[in-house]
């Protein structure tokens, strides 16, 4: 019925088939997700789920999250975290707010996944980290020019640096999407999903989990 999952990054490991060669996996929490409220074309003017995973403290809750929390009966353990997933007809009419559902009703072995998440913050890095630079050369009397970026522009025309230019910057906590990713293993009894290859972001960080294809 849904097709898509919220987790946490546990962390990763490896395994191996049946022939003997290694697959690079991770290990990811997910779920139990709950339905948090349903959207209609008739109220909303498109169709969506929005799910919560994880539990917050009732204090930290402002008053408009905590009615949203109470129409769905989740007042008294409210969710972390919440994220909207647009769907069809068909999941619009059997979603019911206060529904709660696990991995193993979404996923199975061998499905195919794309995983969303936050990519490990870098802070301020130079062009050759960031941009793959190769930097100056080491001879010819350069001594400080190693990670320099060179000529960022021309002169008087255009008398600017254009848009776009690739330069040094904040690196990192971008929104990432890997696609294409098998489900190799999934332990329903401890909601722990274990997909082949490896995903954006540190443990614990927030991931969204989709299911596509068939």
């Amino acid at each position: 019925m849904f097709k898509a999952i919220l987790g946490s990054k546990i962390n990763q490991s490896q395994l191996f088939d049946k022939e003997g060669n290694r697959l690079a996996v991770t290990h990811i929490t997910a779920g139990p997700c709950q339905v948090v409220s349903v959207k209609t074309e008739e109220t909303d003017g498109y169709r969506a789920v929005v799910i919560g995973f994880g539990t917050k403290r009732i204090k930290l809750l402002t008053k408009a999250q905590m009615g949203n929390f109470k129409k769905a009966g989740l007042d008294k353990i409210p969710p972390r975290f919440l994220t909207e997933i647009e769907t069809g007809r068909e999941l619009t009419g059997e979603a019911k707010p206060g529904q709660s559902y696990n991995v193993a009703d979404v996923f199975k072995e061998g499905d195919t996944v794309q995983v969303t998440g936050t990519s490990k913050g870098k802070g301020f890095a130079g062009v050759v980290k960031r941009h793959g630079f190769a930097g100056g050369p080491r001879t010819h009397g350069q001594s400080d020019r190693e990670r320099a970026p060179g000529s960022i522009g021309q002169t008087t025309t255009p008398g600017r640096v254009y848009k776009g230019k690739r330069m040094a910057g904040r690196m990192g906590t971008d929104r990432v999407t890997i696609k294409n990713l098998k489900v190799v293993k999934i332990d329903a009894e401890k909601n722990i999903l274990t997909v082949g290859g490896l995903v954006p972001g540190g443990r614990n960080s927030l991931l969204l989990i989709r299911k596509t294809g068939d």
